[in-house]
């Protein structure tokens, strides 16, 4: 069906009808009630907060059983995140301090632990760039714009293979 006939139907429905669609999606569709709760309770606080302590957990696990777990370091977990909030319409200043945020705690992990593997430099990257493409599309760029220079002091203070990338990124804004 598309948009067009989903705007006839909808026009056909009196607002009994509609009502009762509506929550039937709201009882059948999680998507549906979590974007709902949000609209009419947006704790972007909370979320945020949840967020971050996941992001947080994925290089500095939670002890279990006495001993620590071993850090997963997945950023899909951010971007999980990320995608959820744009589609529940978070602020983009919430979104871009996520972004920076995982970035962050990676380079604070990095810190403290050895890493071996290029994908996690690679994927760090990766996500430096998403972050500067969406703060120049959400027109928020100079908020974010010392924490991005911080992010790319940390990568020359650990000596990153791909600094280089993350420099040639910021000299791009300058101008």
């Amino acid at each position: 069906m598309s948009k067009r006939e989903l705007k006839k139907y909808i026009a056909t429905l009196d607002k009994e009808q509609l009502e009762e669609q509506i929550v039937e999606l709201y009882e059948k569709f999680s998507a549906v009630k979590v974007y709902y709760d949000f609209v009419f309770n947006p704790k972007e606080d909370t979320l945020l907060k949840e967020c971050k302590t996941k992001i947080a957990y994925e290089y500095f696990p939670v002890k279990k059983s006495g001993r620590r777990s071993r850090p997963k370091m997945r950023r899909s977990v951010a971007q999980k995140y990320i995608k959820h909030f744009q589609i529940l319409g978070v602020d983009p200043f919430v979104i871009a301090d996520v972004m920076l945020y995982n970035i962050e705690i990676a380079q604070t992990f990095s810190s403290e632990n050895t890493i071996k593997v290029d994908g996690f430099y690679k994927s760090m990257f990766n996500s430096f760039e998403q972050a500067v493409v969406f703060l120049i599309a959400n027109g928020i760029l100079d908020d974010f714009r010392n924490r991005l220079r911080a992010i790319h002091a940390e990568a020359i203070r650990q000596k990153w293979n791909n600094e280089t990338q993350f420099e040639a990124v910021l000299e791009r804004l300058e101008y």
